[in-house]
């Protein structure tokens, strides 16, 4: 049986086990690749999805959006999220990924936005949203927080808000403990280039406070933004269906209530040239700093840092063992440790090849640390499924 290998890369920094800051979370905001998320979605660049090349040429939900469905699982699924895939009527499927909480697992924080489109391209509404919550989640993936955090993509939103109140209804009747909800729709136009945006509240809930905490994320960070309170906001998105079912939620988007509207809306010029790109990073980075600092980061191990060299480790994600195949031989030992800095597994080793079994381990994502007689040489990211 061919088993693939995915190259990790080998860190050149020890893992961090004392506590990050929010700040050092929003500089690992990627321009460019939240940038080439856009362009991907949007048909402007080719994806790889399955070990296929392939172009998504609309998200339009009556003319089957699946391709852009599957490339967004496959990117949560890649950061060792647990992601559903919820069908909720023939032809609408929301992708909502869960990052279980360490203190009050129960209590759950929403950023989401729709994927789906009105045209080809859709690059500001909403391939913008939907790079930021992507986004959000490949950084924020490999620390800990205290409060359960969702990453939701809601499809049919251009049809009448059809996922996101499909899910908002079931959670509200299942009781489901959501604390907020911050929904980007088009976050990547400023026309004026005055860096205002817009977030959207109602007296409903706790949701005004979201936008204190907006504001605070924009003061305290020193982000390059304008913020703007809308009340009563508008319901023509998302987080409406949340308003709906009694939970505190607001829209983050560009400026609409200054008319600040892109002369690609709902149209096939909805393309990543009509994006001010500074403004859209900055949108992005606001998303980081608010949802990690509402899920309370926690004292973590953080596998970010620069790199070295290569190593092989398959198969990534595993549920029984995982094999290493070491740059050269060496001696030494292998540490797993919990994304808490736990050591749930040692063991020695000494050649090329190692080989762990982690039969005994529950589903989890953890670091692995190689050293040799010098100290640690490399580490990288397991998943266990």
């Amino acid at each position: 049986m061919y088993k693939p290998l995915i190259t990790l890369a080998l860190l050149i920094s020890s893992i961090v086990l004392n506590s990050q800051t929010v700040g050092e979370l929003i500089e690992q905001v990627s321009r460019q690749g939240a940038i080439q998320m856009v362009l991907e979605l949007s048909g402007e660049k080719e994806i790889t999805l399955n070990g296929r090349t392939n172009t998504i040429t609309h998200r339009v939900s009556q003319r089957n959006n699946d391709l852009a469905a599957d490339y967004i699982s496959e990117k949560l699924s890649s950061y060792g999220l647990s992601v559903e895939n919820i069908a909720y009527r023939d032809g609408g499927r929301n992708v909502v990924a869960t990052q279980t909480g360490n203190g009050k697992a129960g209590e759950i924080y929403v950023i989401c936005a729709h994927y789906d489109s009105v045209e080809n391209g859709g690059a500001d509404d909403n391939a913008s949203g939907t790079a930021a919550v992507i986004e959000a989640a490949r950084i924020l993936s490999n620390y800990s927080f205290e409060y359960t955090i969702k990453y939701a993509l809601w499809d049919e939103e251009e049809l009448g808000l059809i996922g996101a109140r499909d899910y908002a209804t079931k959670a509200a009747a299942n009781g489901d403990n959501i604390l907020a909800v911050l929904n980007m729709d088009m976050i990547g136009y400023d026309g004026n280039q005055n860096k205002r945006f817009d977030i959207d509240v109602r007296n409903v809930k706790n949701s005004r406070q979201i936008s204190t905490d907006l504001m605070n994320v924009v003061s305290e960070h020193g982000l390059d933004l304008v913020g703007f309170v809308v009340d009563p906001g508008t319901p023509n998105s998302d987080h409406a269906t949340f308003w709906d079912a009694g939970y505190s939620a607001a829209l983050l988007g560009e400026g609409w209530s200054e008319d600040d509207i892109t002369p690609g809306y709902h149209n096939i010029n909805d393309r990543i040239s009509l994006m001010n790109l500074d403004y859209f990073y900055s949108m992005v980075k606001l998303v980081v700093g608010w949802i990690a600092t509402k899920a309370e980061l926690l004292n973590s191990v953080s596998t970010n840092a620069i790199i070295q060299f290569p190593f092989k480790l398959y198969p990534n994600p595993t549920n029984t063992s995982v094999n290493i195949e070491l740059d050269e031989y060496r001696t030494g030992a292998v540490e797993i440790l919990s994304i808490e800095g736990k050591t749930v597994l040692q063991q020695e080793f000494q050649g090329r090849q190692i080989s762990l079994d982690l039969k005994e381990l529950e589903s989890s994502i953890l670091i692995l640390k190689l050293s040799d007689e010098n100290g640690p040489i490399s580490y990288g990211k397991i998943v266990v499924e």
